[in-house]
């Protein structure tokens, strides 16, 4: 059975639609990415499914059941974890308030996620934990905010274009943890402009353009086929 499964979602701000019957489904242990230039709906494909932004109608299968509509604070207690693309941590909170506010009860069957092991996946964190989080770097603030996710001990992650903005070290050292991540069993539906951060991390890839999903297939399928890059992907 699939983890989440997502049908004709249609989501509308005020009168402009914004997504128009985008379906797509993740399996356990799986990445996913939504790929697509600026604009195209990846970002509200993600808020529709964690609740942010209502979809107008459509469906939303978590584990089997319907979601569609459900509160936020609800889909994270039921392990569905969001990182933001403006990360939005507490600036003027330290590294460890930062991770200390946001932690849930572990799931059964699953390692918890707590502070000293939120530290050693981020050692970095470690070092700036009495740091206020407004103080620190571009890629330490992105490590902060998937750091405080993960305080929640989701099953599945949702990353909202991880690597926009940061230089490219911090992009690979960014891709490694995602790998990491998905090797230790998490779920992952990644929103990415980046191809070549994409390809290197998907199992399965959903290309969307104008609110709509205009192409699906694995990793490698997309890799070798160019005429859909040339289309939809290249500036």
């Amino acid at each position: 059975m699939d983890l989440l499964e997502v049908k004709d979602l249609h989501v509308s701000y005020g009168l402009s639609k914004i997504l128009h019957g985008v379906s797509l489904s993740v399996k356990p242990g799986e990445l996913v990415s939504l790929i697509g230039r600026n604009g195209v709906g990846k970002s509200t494909t993600m808020r529709g499914i964690m609740g942010l932004t209502a979809p107008k109608s459509g469906s939303i299968l978590w584990k089997g059941q319907e979601i569609l509509g459900r509160k936020p604070h609800v889909n994270a207690k039921d392990g569905i974890g969001f990182v933001p693309e403006d990360r939005r941590i507490f600036s003027g909170l330290s590294v460890a308030e930062n991770l200390d506010v946001a932690r849930l009860p572990v799931r059964e069957g699953r390692e918890a996620w707590d502070e000293e092991r939120v530290f050693s996946f981020f050692p970095d964190l470690k070092r700036f934990e009495d740091r206020k989080g407004g103080l620190l770097s571009g890629g330490q603030q992105q490590m902060l905010t998937l750091g405080r996710t993960l305080m929640g001990n989701p099953e599945l992650l949702l990353l909202d274009e991880p690597s926009e903005g940061l230089a490219p070290l911090i992009v690979a050292d960014i891709a490694e943890k995602i790998r990491e991540l998905k090797a230790a069993g998490l779920s992952i539906i990644l929103a990415e402009q980046n191809l070549d951060f994409v390809l290197s991390l998907s199992d399965r890839c959903y290309v969307l353009e104008k609110g709509a999903v205009v192409y699906s297939g694995t990793a490698q399928e997309l890799s070798d086929n160019h005429e859909v890059q040339d289309k939809y992907l290249h500036i």
